[in-house]
């Protein structure tokens, strides 16, 4: 599925502040390897549903797994296993009873200790590989999960690595042992070393998917095979949010554009993000926030929610929401399946060009019934010269202002807003009251 940096900001993917993106919530792996495999299959959602269903599998088989999962390799593990594999170590014989490394330990101290130390991080990363595959032996594995399983079981059949896979947790190697498996590991074996590294990587981000799916209750969306576009999400809810408000939406090629209105803090920008980030996640393989998802396969994700301004280019807010709208067009108009998310269409411009400027983009985009719209707006008035368009569904936000309180219910409602709260906020702050004393 095709996506842009723009809109993986937009919908809280990636975030220059970790804590507030989706891939920081949802990040479980235990090394930086694995972390960055994670990273590779958040930014490469798929675009075949193949793979959707086989990235599924996959996560369903770790998950059964969860609590067996080996606890011997840390991130500590591999960078030791780095760093002794790039350290400049003096030569080892590979007689053992040859004189150099009969001295090996007095006259390469250095040498020896920084072995000494490592060889015991190497067990237990083989030891922890082997395991794994024990635990997912004889299970019906997607064929790119087999072909691991199988590299792994091969490369463990090689007597010094297969001696280290099955040692002890904390045991203690002699000099010998130590001076033996530093041979091995730093000659013939430091690529298979290195190889089963990467394997171990990516199986740590798949089991970090596993966990953030059994962790935060995540259901499986099913995926529909149709030409046309299609969403239905019960109990959609934001995951990045302590105490989500659950929506339900359905969107089809009837009602394939969604107007959505209500005052600020009411929560459309929160069911954009909501739906954006779980079709994104949808095609990740992962679970959804949601209490049941039925979707099709999407082509694309384009959003213009977060527009900013540049003024070391000299160029206007609206002059960028121009831009992006103009790069929406481009992209979209190929025939194939995009889910299109537009928040606060022309804030950059007086209200009765927004309202013009607003008109004639929906009017455009209507006629692309190939893709799915929501764009929510305060431009009101708008709603009334859209009715005629029996593809658009109007759904607004209510909100219940009692003695200047705001109370927000975050449920859907059919039809337009017709609130006007920014006075009653301005006012309820003190605003009014401090400038009538100026």
């Amino acid at each position: 599925m095709q996506i842009d940096n723009t809109s993986f900001s937009d919908i809280s993917i990636f975030h220059h502040e970790e804590e507030f993106s989706i891939f920081h919530k949802l990040n479980f792996t235990k090394t930086v390897g694995g972390r960055e495999w994670l990273r590779k299959f958040f930014s490469e959602p798929h675009n075949d549903l193949k793979k959707i269903v086989g990235t599924q599998k996959v996560i369903r088989t770790f998950m059964e797994h969860i609590s067996q999962w080996p606890t011997d390799i840390s991130n500590g593990t591999v960078l030791v296993m780095d760093k002794f594999l790039d350290y400049s170590l003096d030569t080892i014989s590979e007689n053992p009873a040859s004189l150099n490394n009969l001295t090996y330990r007095w006259l390469h101290f250095e040498d020896y200790s920084m072995l000494k130390y490592s060889v015991p991080h190497f067990a237990d990363f083989y030891r922890g590989v082997r395991k794994i595959v024990e635990l997912l032996d004889g299970l019906d594995l997607p064929p790119a999960i087999q072909l691991y399983v199988d590299r792994i079981t091969g490369i463990l059949r090689e007597q010094p690595l297969q001696k280290l896979s099955e040692t002890q947790h904390e045991q203690r190697f002699s000099p010998r042992q130590n001076l033996y498996f530093g041979y091995h590991l730093r000659g013939r074996y430091k690529t298979n070393t290195l190889e089963l590294i990467d394997i171990f990587s990516r199986f740590d981000a798949w089991y970090s998917m596993a966990v953030a799916v059994k962790t935060y209750k995540l259901s499986f969306p099913e995926f529909t095979e149709q030409q046309t576009p299609m969403v239905n999400a019960k109990g959609l809810y934001h995951i990045l949010l302590p105490k989500p408000v659950a929506y339900d939406m359905y969107m089809s090629p009837e009602h394939n554009f969604l107007f959505l209105t209500g005052a600020n803090m009411a929560g459309k920008s929160t069911l954009i993000k909501a739906l954006g980030s779980a079709v994104f996640l949808a095609h990740t393989g992962m679970g959804v926030p949601a209490e049941h998802m039925r979707l099709t396969l999407f082509d694309g994700l384009i959003s213009n929610i977060n527009v900013v301004d540049n003024i070391a280019r000299g160029e206007s807010y609206f002059f960028n929401e121009v831009q992006r709208i103009k790069n929406t067009i481009e992209k979209i108009n190929d025939g194939k399946k995009w889910l299109v998310l537009i928040d606060e269409l022309f804030k950059g411009t007086n209200v009765q060009d927004a309202m013009k400027c607003s008109l004639a983009v929906i009017k455009g985009l209507i006629k692309i019934k190939n893709s799915l719209f929501v764009l929510s707006t305060h431009l009101y008035e708008i709603g009334e010269e859209l009715k005629n368009y029996s593809n658009i569904s109007f759904r607004y936000f209510e909100t219940d202002v009692t003695d200047e309180q705001l109370k927000f219910s975050y449920q859907l409602k059919e039809g337009v807003s017709n609130d006007r709260i920014g006075y009653v906020i301005l006012k309820r702050e003190k605003v009014v009251e401090m400038l009538d004393k100026l």
